[in-house]
């Protein structure tokens, strides 16, 4: 898996939402350079995202659901920066009709992947629901169609809902805070592959977080970089959804954070062992 210094490309990959987008605009622009360095910007759904760093040629830089992550420590260590974070908001459960979380239970509920930390939150959080996996795109077509009773909701979709129609059954950010002693809800985060030369892992995380910094001082031309990726958002929806997400989380990993993915790791690792009393059964 080592990458070939004959080449001297680096793959960064990010899924196609504003924030990552916004994230990256340092690079986008040209303004943040890895010295000996070729960027090469790969572009994949977060779920396309978790599903590479598990294959044979794994991106050297890329964004992942904490999820997924939690399947791939051996592989990548986690970047400092660029993680985005919830604070009592995150993914949404929405539905055609009003519903109570307890309603969920044996509902059928469109999800964005199964290796999303959506999907990991979902199940720890809400009763016990059928899941049905689909591109995140489709989830709200599907409620509306009645395909699903319900959806979880990710993206621009966060803001977006109410305006068409749909209606709030439980945001798991604030769900999350609450049975967690307030913690925020670390969704996405940037990794590196652990087989990359050290002081190369360190140049990538300090070019990273000077590409966040650049979009942060250049908040206008970073936002409407990122529009090309909000699917018809508006500017101000756009700026909106990107602070959501990109802030001071996005710099630093802070002591809270660092709990809440220790939290999200302890229901991997319950998910794992009833999985495997399952099979045992």
């Amino acid at each position: 898996m080592t990458l070939s210094t004959d080449s001297k490309i680096l793959r960064i990959g990010h899924s196609p939402d504003p924030d990552d987008a916004f994230m990256f605009h340092g690079f986008a622009s040209g303004a943040v350079r890895l010295d000996g360095w070729c960027i090469e910007h790969v572009l994949h759904d977060i779920q396309t995202l978790n599903a590479l760093a598990a294959g044979d040629d794994p991106l050297e830089v890329t964004a992942m659901s904490a999820h997924a992550f939690f399947d791939r420590e051996d592989r990548y260590e986690l970047l400092p920066v660029g993680t985005s974070v919830g604070r009592r908001y995150g993914p949404r459960v929405i539905a055609r009709q009003p519903m109570t979380i307890a309603q969920l239970a044996g509902a059928t509920v469109a999800m964005p992947g199964p290796q999303t930390t959506a999907t990991l939150a979902s199940r720890a959080l809400l009763p016990a629901f059928r899941e049905v996996h689909m591109d995140f795109t489709d989830i709200m077509d599907a409620v509306s169609a009645g395909d699903a009773d319900a959806g979880v909701i990710i993206h621009e979709g966060q803001l977006t809902y109410g305006r068409l129609g749909f209606h709030l059954v439980a945001d798991l950010g604030v769900e999350f805070a609450r049975r967690h002693a307030g913690l925020p809800l670390p969704l996405g985060v940037n990794c590196v592959r652990r087989d990359l030369d050290a002081p190369l892992r360190v140049d990538i995380a300090s070019a990273y977080e000077r590409s966040v910094r650049y979009a942060l001082k250049h908040p206008d031309d970073a936002v409407k970089y990122a529009m090309q990726f909000g699917r018809g958002l508006s500017f101000a929806d756009t700026r909106k959804f990107v602070h959501m997400y990109v802030n001071r989380d996005s710099l630093s990993l802070a002591a809270d954070v660092r709990k809440a993915l220790d939290v999200l790791r302890g229901f991997h690792r319950d998910a794992i062992k009833a999985a495997s009393h399952v099979e045992l059964a």
